[in-house]
């Protein structure tokens, strides 16, 4: 049993890694400020749980499970406000839009929502 927990949590670590690896190469790729979060967060989002996922199953134990629990928690509701956050102050500072995007529901309503100075 213990040999099946190691090969299972060490697939979800190499997992945890290869979408890190592939939101690194959407950095790069991506055509705006705007994807590029998205693809951050995501990454955040599943890379980190898988990763301590992996790491639970390879020392399984109460606490553990706590401990990971609250991690994956913690990080998915700061990646969240984290990606929200970055987009509003790109967005509000001018970070120019991909040629593909069609719609800009923003700009409909001006810079009204923009803090004074």
């Amino acid at each position: 049993m213990t040999f099946a927990l190691e090969i299972a949590g060490t697939v979800l670590i190499v997992l945890g890694a290869v979408v890190f690896a592939l939101a690194g190469v959407g950095v790069l790729r991506l055509p705006d400020l705007y994807a590029r979060i998205s693809a951050i967060t995501t990454a955040a989002g599943l890379g980190i749980a898988l990763i301590l996922l992996g790491v639970v199953l390879h020392e399984p134990g109460a606490l553990n499970a706590v401990k990971a629990t609250l991690a994956i928690v913690v990080n998915l509701a700061t990646a969240a406000v984290g990606g929200h956050a970055l987009g509003r102050s790109g967005y509000l500072t001018g970070a120019p839009l991909a040629t593909q995007t069609r719609y800009d529901d923003l700009a409909d309503q001006g810079r009204a929502s923009q803090p004074s100075r």
